[in-house]
């Protein structure tokens, strides 16, 4: 158990949940805090406890139940810059679904690149650390200091839940063979991968399996899953090529729009999310939704973080 005199870790309102199981792992209460909004919708912050000299964590993601991506971004900065005032020693933002993520290059002429006006944002406030996870583009990694990955977590439900030596790998895209190749390789099992052409954003014309799944169980493997469209396709895609069972595992469960009809429709038995967005509401509206909690792993990196402790190791396994 940590000192609560030397560390605090306070909560927005885009994820309590999850913040609550931070804190348990580290053994601390959250922080107390007020975040409201007043009558013209402006964040209004007032941190209630000492955190002066403090080593203070502040849990909020890039979705909100209720609001905006933009008001849980505000609420961080604001937070920030509070504890900042507050003289507080050091200031870790921990934002596991990093906002504006896929914004992350100039693709055309005039185009911002969003996601380092965002990394600047939450610097300027005064924020030392961030901590994120499952960045959706690599290159995305320089903007921090902890990126973390849920491919530990990922493998140990594996592990726990299937016949390893049945199970196939599949990347629903060329930009995730990496992630699929890793997990596959620190299984000891086959991978597969899908060629995809898109018409536009977020609709794909069509989709080309490079590898054999027959008669094995498919799981599909990606960081973020928004639509769905991708992942029910690959999903029916896999049970005409022969899969025996089909499941796909995210980091990041955002379900827009149709997604939770499409996922309970589809050819998938299991869709697994991460919980690094609130995701009870979409658990409760379709069956076949599973959320692994990553307040765990969050935890243990902010304990070895105020300790001085390697972190390293949980980029290869997950805490107990």
């Amino acid at each position: 158990m940590l000192n609560g005199n030397s560390i605090k870790i306070f909560a927005g309102t885009s994820h309590p949940e999850l913040a609550e199981s931070i804190a348990r792992r580290v053994g601390l209460p959250l922080g107390s805090a007020e975040v409201r909004r007043n009558g013209v919708g402006e964040s209004v912050v007032t941190i209630k406890e000492s955190v002066r000299e403090c080593d203070v964590y502040i849990v909020n993601t890039g979705a909100h139940p209720t609001d905006s991506v933009n008001a849980s971004l505000m609420e961080t900065c604001i937070l920030v810059h509070a504890c900042r005032m507050a003289s507080a020693k050091r200031i870790t933002a921990v934002i596991p679904l990093f906002p504006y993520a896929r914004q992350d290059k100039k693709d055309k002429s005039r185009a911002p690149i969003t996601a380092k006006l965002v990394a600047n944002m939450i610097q300027k406030s005064g924020c030392d650390h961030v901590i994120t996870m499952d960045l959706h583009a690599s290159q995305i990694q320089g903007f921090f200091d902890v990126p973390l990955f849920a491919e530990p977590s990922a493998i140990r439900y594996i592990r726990t839940h299937f016949d390893v030596p049945n199970v196939v790998i599949v990347s629903p895209d060329a930009g995730g063979a990496k992630r699929a190749t890793s997990i596959a390789d620190r299984l000891g099992v086959d991978f597969a991968i899908f060629h995809k052409e898109r018409k536009k954003a977020n609709e794909v014309s069509r989709m080309v399996l490079v590898g054999s799944v027959k008669d094995k169980t498919a799981i599909l493997v990606d960081d973020m899953a928004d639509t769905c469209g991708t992942l029910v396709l690959a999903s029916r895609h896999l049970a005409d090529a022969g899969a025996e069972r089909i499941f796909a595992i995210v980091t990041h469960g955002i379900l827009s729009g149709n997604a939770l009809q499409a996922v309970e429709d589809s050819s998938l038995e299991k869709l697994v999310v991460t919980n690094t967005i609130p995701q009870e509401h979409n658990a409760a509206k379709c069956a076949k939704i599973e959320v692994l909690d990553i307040g765990p792993v969050l935890g243990e990196v902010i304990r070895r973080s105020h300790y001085g402790e390697s972190v390293s190791q949980l980029f290869h396994e997950v805490p107990y």
